[in-house]
């Protein structure tokens, strides 16, 4: 297997809204440098109560991660090498996808101090932002995303491409374009 440092880095970042019409997904890749190379959004995926009651608490992360994240990164041309997410229950995209999955935690998210505490924290909170982390099931991302982040420039934010996905979700909203995967 290729070490995380040679060829090109490309990053993906994803984000998952969940508004009255449904779970919808927004994912961005991007080169090093924070430049879009490729932009996907979902379409609305609205459980209804049969799923609430047949998936439980797994409902959220299977929306996220299973309907949305898989499909749009299969329907995405260009490989990354690492995806960022916002939302805590697309972490477990990292079990369908062989990149390391990081979660950019609130700073004040409980459920983010807790994974921190448990050893896969990546880059600890400070400065107003929460920590970044790994999959619990994927200790051994730290090590790995560490290194592909030392590779990024050390003004990249990794928040500021998830605001983007979010603003171009609004604005493709304004202009009428239909929300396809």
């Amino acid at each position: 297997m290729a070490s995380p440092a040679a060829g090109p880095l490309n990053l993906g970042f994803l984000t998952v809204l969940h508004e009255p019409t449904g779970y919808l997904g927004g994912y961005l890749v991007t080169n090093t440098w924070g430049r879009p190379l490729e932009f996907r959004l979902s379409t609305a995926v609205q459980p209804n109560r049969v799923h609430q009651i047949l998936y439980g608490g797994t409902l959220r992360p299977y929306v996220c991660a299973d309907l949305i994240g898989k499909t749009l990164m299969d329907k995405t041309a260009t490989a990354v090498q690492l995806l960022v997410t916002d939302s805590e229950p697309v972490l477990d995209l990292r079990l369908k996808v062989a990149v390391p999955v990081v979660w950019l935690a609130a700073a004040d998210d409980p459920l983010g101090a807790t994974l921190a505490a448990a050893g896969v924290c990546v880059r600890p909170a400070g400065a107003g932002r929460g920590p970044l982390l790994c999959h619990p099931r994927f200790p051994g991302d730290v090590a790995a995303v560490q290194e592909l982040l030392g590779r990024l420039d050390d003004g990249f934010d990794l928040a500021e491409p998830l605001g983007r996905i979010r603003e171009a979700i609004a604005e493709a909203r304004k202009m009428g374009v239909p929300k396809s995967a």
